[in-house]
């Protein structure tokens, strides 16, 4: 399927997730603790992974730790130019993907923790513990 088919009102989103690395668990950690203090996101989850990838022209094969960040499009711009500033790798991965839908308290959540707009449902639950 050819992306660019997809018409640009179905791809808008508030919410998005990005996706890097770090070359260790010290490095992750690093990222993911600027990120929050920074509020630049509402959560980052964290796994360990082996990546196979070409750099240089050569196969490197690499364990890294895999950073899931849940922010809002709002943000985005600038977790992308802290990645960038803090980040070890000349070109770190970064990926943004939409977040097309959730559970509202959740993304609710998602908006008080990043400093974004208030109640995206009135009706949906506020101040629930997320795990």
């Amino acid at each position: 399927m050819n992306c660019n088919l997809i018409a640009p009102e179905i791809m808008k989103s508030d919410y998005c997730m990005v996706i890097t690395t770090a070359p260790d668990r010290e490095e992750a950690e690093n990222l993911a603790e600027g990120i929050l203090e920074n509020r630049l996101a509402a959560c980052v989850q964290m796994a360990d992974i082996r990546s196979f990838f070409i750099w240089e022209g050569a196969l490197q094969k690499e364990d890294e730790v895999a950073l899931s960040i849940k922010t809002t499009e709002e943000r985005y711009t600038a977790l992308e130019a802290y990645i960038l500033e803090y980040h070890p790798y000349d070109v770190p991965e970064i990926i943004k993907l939409p977040v097309t839908g959730g559970l509202p308290g959740y993304l609710n959540w998602l908006d008080s923790t990043t400093g974004d707009r208030k109640n995206i449902d009135s009706e949906g639950p506020k101040d629930q513990e997320m795990l």
